[in-house]
């Protein structure tokens, strides 16, 4: 292993050219990290002001990372060039892209992945001009089905904001927020005031709310990820009313701020997820009060959250954050942006951030969005950036740029990125894995990913072969594993070339149910209690699902809308384990009906858990 000691920070400015360096901790240190501008092709339309939401993703399935969004305040046609669903194609050297655009909306955010499983990469966003006179582009939250071109869209969004949602959304999110194999859809509102948004995807064109914090403002930032490590999705937001809700593997989310500090009036900017101190929980991080940045993570077992943020600023002007590996080091840095600069710090696992790069655009450099990837397949991350800059004495417009780290590529590698190690996944949900990897540009790379349950010597069972190496794939996780022992392979190759190279996972993650400790070596606490139940609405039958951590005793019961006892489906004592019931309502008639479930202690004497959910029988 190479030393992970840093030495100096370079900075240049000159002509439009930026670089800093430092020095990796997988290269020789005679190679040092340098990013440089290369942005040609990326301004080749003019935009005008105002926030939007960029993602790297590879829309159009050729192994590059392309850039996506749906534009600014001048989307669509609104003193600018730009329209619609905007891509930027990479060719996996992070320079000369190529602009395709289409749909007449724009003004908000943007989400990728496939909804529909049919392996092309699909687009949700919310927007604020939903200006088109057709169904794609005439909601201000939708879903769109890509063809594998990233240039055609077809509409596949009934029922989406239908729910009161008035004024405009805005950041979105792909997420399974229920653990049945597809991808949802989750939003948040253009400042005031429709607050957050989360919808079921049915697998049929249409979507369900399942959750909605209404009213508030908002910054407009909004992402899913596991925080209390229980296998559910839970989402952060940019919003005044709280920053952290935890699902509940339903669709429902509740308010989890704790002892964190209050959002401001607005929301905090700049929220953003990973992993720093690598225990297989997402952290979070976001600007607070007086430009004060914060990185926290939540304590599982103390119910409280745990402030990482020692030696990062405690005031400035910041607009954005995102947590980000940017030197492969397998420690999450920290990447801030406002007053016209970027600053890099190093992370060490959340006991110290130490400052190791900046440099600054043009003035003024309002912000507008950020997105982080390796785009040219260096094996180190790469920023993208859209700022407001002086065009005239009065007129500022926005400018997208590309910032490229320069390591030059030397050997075929690949690193995994997540699942890294610790994590828990619930049996049958949709997450994506990902990685980063150094591969040549001018040579087509694939990726095979295996799966081990039984530790890191396997056996392994295949996942995915020749998979483009874009460094994501979206991984429907099998049915009937139970396993706290798992290990992804990776293996990087250049098709037909004996260029080969393997890494896994370096700590074990969960997957199904897991009964002794938590992954990091924490007791869980006897209540921890996981249950959903599938379908709801339902005709004749819906399976209910608990898991039970620990020995205990549970009632199970069904109640009329009245609160009349239906049937009792259980009433007894139960080891820890994962648990189906069937329940056939083929002789009930339709309506709103209630579920109960109750834990007790193993002794009947202490109820450790109540809850209540709805079931609803539709004949």
């Amino acid at each position: 292993m190479k030393s992970r000691v840093f030495i100096i920070i370079i900075l240049f400015f000159f002509g439009g050219i930026i670089l800093y360096s430092h020095n990796s901790p997988e290269i020789d240190k005679s190679n040092n990290l340098t990013y440089i501008e290369s942005s040609s092709g990326l301004q080749t339309i003019n935009l005008e002001s105002g926030r939007t939401e960029l993602e790297f993703a590879d829309v159009n399935s050729d192994g590059f990372l392309d850039i996506i969004s749906i534009g600014d305040h001048g989307n669509p046609l609104i003193n600018s060039q730009e329209q619609g669903v905007m891509v930027w194609f990479g060719n996996g050297t992070g320079t000369n892209w190529s602009h395709y655009q289409t749909g007449y909306l724009g003004y908000g955010g943007i989400a990728v992945g496939d909804v529909n499983n049919d392996g092309k990469q699909d687009i949700g966003y919310g927007m604020h001009h939903n200006y088109s006179g057709n169904d794609f582009g005439d909601q201000i939250l939708e879903v769109a089905l890509g063809n594998g071109t990233g240039m055609n869209w077809v509409p596949y969004d009934d029922s989406l904001a239908m729910n009161g949602e008035t004024w405009g959304m805005f950041t979105s999110d792909f997420g399974d927020v229920d653990n049945d194999g597809l991808l949802d859809l989750g939003s948040i509102s253009f400042g005031c005031c429709n607050g957050i948004r989360v919808y079921k995807n049915l697998g049929t064109g249409i979507w369900r709310q399942t959750f909605a914090a209404n009213g508030g403002n908002s910054n407009m930032e909004f992402s899913f990820g596991d925080i209390n490590k229980d296998g559910n999705l839970d989402l952060v937001a940019s919003y005044q009313y709280g920053t952290v809700y935890f699902g509940d593997g339903n669709g429902g989310f509740t308010q989890a701020q704790y002892n964190l500090p209050s959002p401001s009036s607005s929301g905090n900017p700049g929220v953003t997820l990973g992993d720093v101190d690598n225990d297989g929980a997402m952290d979070v991080g976001f600007i607070g009060s007086g430009g004060a940045v914060n990185v926290w993570k939540f304590d599982r077992v103390a119910l409280q959250y745990v402030n990482l943020s020692a030696n990062l600023p405690t005031s400035g002007n910041y607009k954005a954050a995102v947590l980000y590996d940017m030197d492969s080091d397998d420690f999450c840095d920290l990447v801030l942006y406002g007053d016209a600069t970027i600053t890099v710090w190093k992370g060490n696992g959340g006991t110290n951030w130490v400052q190791v790069a900046s440099f600054s655009v043009p003035t003024p450099g309002n912000y507008s969005g950020i997105a982080i990837a390796d785009a040219d397949r260096n094996g180190f991350a790469d920023i993208g950036l859209q700022t407001a800059h002086q065009v005239s004495l009065f007129n500022y417009k926005n400018m997208l740029r590309f910032f490229k780290e320069t390591t030059p590529y030397t050997t075929l590698s690949i690193k995994p990125i997540f699942p890294k190690g610790y994590e828990y996944f619930k049996s049958g949900c949709v997450r994506f894995i990902k990685w980063i990897t150094s591969a040549p540009s001018n040579l087509d790379s694939r990726v095979k990913l295996e799966l081990s349950t039984n530790g890191p010597n396997g056996p392994f069972t295949l996942i995915a072969d020749s998979v483009r190496n874009n460094g994501i794939y979206q991984w429907s996780i099998p049915s009937g594993i139970t396993s706290a022992n798992c290990y992804i392979r990776y293996t990087v190759y250049v098709i037909n070339s004996s260029q080969t190279y393997t890494a896994m996972n370096t700590k074990p993650f969960g997957i199904g149910l897991y009964t002794s400790a938590e992954m990091n070596n924490k007791s869980i606490p006897q209540k921890y209690f996981l249950h959903q139940n599938y379908p709801n609405p339902f005709n004749q039958s819906t399976i209910i699902k608990y898991q039970l951590q620990s020995k205990a005793y549970i009632t199970l019961k069904i109640y009329d809308i009245v609160g009349k006892e239906i049937v009792t489906l259980i009433s007894t004592e139960k080891e820890p384990g994962e648990y189906d019931i069937n329940f056939n309502a083929k002789d009930l008639p339709s309506g709103i009906y209630f579920y109960q479930i109750k834990i007790y202690s193993s002794d009947k004497k202490d109820l450790i858990f109540s809850q209540i959910k709805k079931l609803i029988i539709i004949k």
